[in-house]
């Protein structure tokens, strides 16, 4: 399936040296886009992006950036604007959760809950910040936070990473107010669980039987099940969708 627009747009997505992140640049570039990969991981984000285009036609591009630092996002954006000149498109991707060692929350360290709320929450605020001018630039620029359904389910063990995510839905509806006047649409695509060539200690092999049993769709989601819906948010096809979190996750979570 072709979305309309897509051929044109520049798209950065963060934590793109691996995992979901990857997968949304590999789709992108498939419809057409030019893709920025983002990562704070010097070499696997320039491997990555080398492979891209060895996949593809030469529409990838790495750049090395940690959201959690302001002058980091704040050099991305001075390379970009004398490189590129807008962007059409953002996903907040990078997030801490695959290293994440499952404790009750009273077990959690200030340093790491710290440490977490920086890249998870305040990331996507710096970075879409820094970036406002190049998104400000596109005809229709489009933001896609990442959010979680861990959010909905009640899980135990990383009280630190569902506050973050529940932070992020909050933050694209305020978003999506403060930015409208601009014509910036920004939506929150919320994934259920989602397996990936990155190893996590994150589920239990129980755990994961449980939620199997629980979904309307008794198979596990990959990252191609999430790509989809990040491609139809970044194109023309959904132009007056903003402020809202969409939840992917075969049928496990009702809002």
């Amino acid at each position: 399936m072709s979305y309309t627009g897509i051929d044109t747009k520049v798209v950065v997505v963060t934590g793109a040296a691996q995992g979901i992140g990857l997968g949304y640049a590999r789709r992108l570039i498939t419809e057409g886009a030019t893709v920025i990969l983002a990562d704070r991981a010097a070499a696997a984000v320039e491997q990555a992006a080398a492979r891209l285009n060895d996949e593809g036609d030469g529409k990838a591009f790495a750049y090395v950036v940690d959201v959690a630092d302001p002058c980091s996002c704040a050099d991305l954006a001075r390379e970009l604007s004398t490189q590129v000149g807008r962007i059409d498109g953002l996903i907040n991707n990078a997030a801490i959760f695959s290293t994440i060692a499952m404790k009750p929350f009273w077990e959690i360290s200030v340093d790491e809950w710290d440490q977490l709320m920086t890249v998870n929450l305040k990331g996507p605020w710096l970075l879409t910040s820094a970036l406002l001018p190049l998104l400000r630039a596109s005809d229709a620029a489009s933001v896609i936070n990442i959010g979680s359904d861990a959010v909905n389910m009640g899980r135990p063990g990383y009280l630190h990473y569902v506050a973050s995510k529940g932070g992020v839905t909050g933050m694209t509806f305020s978003m999506s107010h403060e930015l409208g006047e601009f014509g910036i649409r920004v939506n929150t695509l919320s994934p259920g669980p989602v397996y990936t060539e990155v190893h996590r200690d994150t589920v239990s092999a129980t755990q994961k039987d449980a939620m199997l049993t629980r979904q309307a769709l008794h198979r596990t989601a990959g990252p191609d099940d999430m790509t989809s819906l990040a491609v139809f948010l970044i194109s023309d096809d959904s132009s007056y969708l903003t402020g809202q979190t969409i939840s992917v996750n075969g049928g496990l979570i009702h809002r």
